[in-house]
């Protein structure tokens, strides 16, 4: 099947669909975007299922040659978007002619950002998502990221009507974020002081930080358990290991853990750590489990109420 040729593979992109679920009692972690907002809208600007196969950019400089006639639609991190060297908007559709040379530029704003193709690329799942996990070598093409020469199936199609994303409903990526946190059932291993220094803190996103987990570096934690067995780690958990260091585990994470837990940050805020840069600054927010609750189901309603205007 014809589709999309990769020239140029960019730092880190990845293929993606909404996430590998189940199978954590088989190892495999979930995977699936790390903006799952911004990964939703460029599946709806295009009218495709909301599970279709995209693309993960992470930092840009991806360059992919069309051999289909379809449209696509890139949302995230803002970056300079190319077709034959015209610059196009991001958040609304496009047009692309077999031929065609899409490019995406280095993000200025945020980190990750996400291309879809009208119908969704054409990828054969495993273990029932076409999401890659590099660590696992499972997903995508080959269980990797992509490489220079890989081929992106898909079938041709066309958009009569084009649609935007307003920009007052477009997201704005910072240097900053407070992150929301529903403290966990260890909170007892860390006493009074050490939750006044930890939600009292700036601290700052580190180049060791990945899809597994974003490792951040400031106020050191102490935690009263020397020892504990391994367990089921949740999305957003935020582990305090042995140097105090917190890091907030994401998509790739792995399935058990042996450090304690201080809480958990909301899918909402992981969205928002997911575009910071390396030095941007973190803070947290303890808020109740129903307090999160109601955020989730406010976001959802937004989403479901905001409506693109046609081009």
């Amino acid at each position: 099947m014809s589709g999309f040729i990769v020239k140029q593979p960019g730092l880190l992109t990845l293929i993606q669909d909404r996430g590998r679920f189940g199978a954590h009692h088989l190892g495999l972690t979930t995977g699936g975007p790390l903006d799952a907002m911004a990964f939703d809208w460029a599946n709806r600007l295009l009218g495709n299922d909301e599970n279709a196969t995209c693309l993960e950019i992470s930092f840009g400089g991806l360059s992919l040659e069309a051999e289909v006639d379809t449209a696509i639609v890139i949302t995230g991190a803002k970056s300079v978007c190319k077709i034959n060297g015209k610059q196009i908007s991001q958040w609304q559709t496009c047009s692309i002619k077999k031929g065609d040379i899409l490019e995406t530029g280095f993000a200025s704003e945020g980190v990750r950002s996400y291309l879809s193709v009208a119908g969704g690329f054409d990828i054969e799942p495993s273990f029932g998502s076409s999401s890659t996990v590099v660590r696992e070598k499972i997903g995508g093409l080959h269980g990797d990221k992509l490489q220079a020469g890989d081929r992106l199936p898909c079938r041709p199609n066309s958009i009569g009507l084009q649609l935007r994303l307003a920009d007052q409903d477009q997201p704005v990526y910072g240097r900053q974020a407070t992150l929301r946190v529903v403290k966990g059932y260890q909170q007892a291993a860390f006493d009074p002081i050490q939750h006044w220094r930890f939600f009292n803190s700036t601290y700052q996103v580190t180049e060791r930080s990945d899809r597994m987990g974003f490792r951040l570096e400031g106020e050191v934690i102490h935690s009263s358990m020397v020892g504990m067995l391994s367990e089921g780690i949740c999305h957003g958990a935020i582990q305090i290991p042995a140097d105090g260091q917190p890091i907030v585990l994401m998509n790739d994470r792995q399935t058990i853990g042996g450090y304690p837990k201080i809480g958990s940050v909301i899918p909402l805020d992981t969205a928002r750590l997911a575009q910071l840069t390396p030095g941007s600054g973190v803070r947290f927010e303890a808020i109740s489990i129903e307090q999160a609750h109601n955020l989730h189901w406010l976001e959802k309603s937004r989403y479901q109420r905001t409506q693109p205007v046609k081009v």
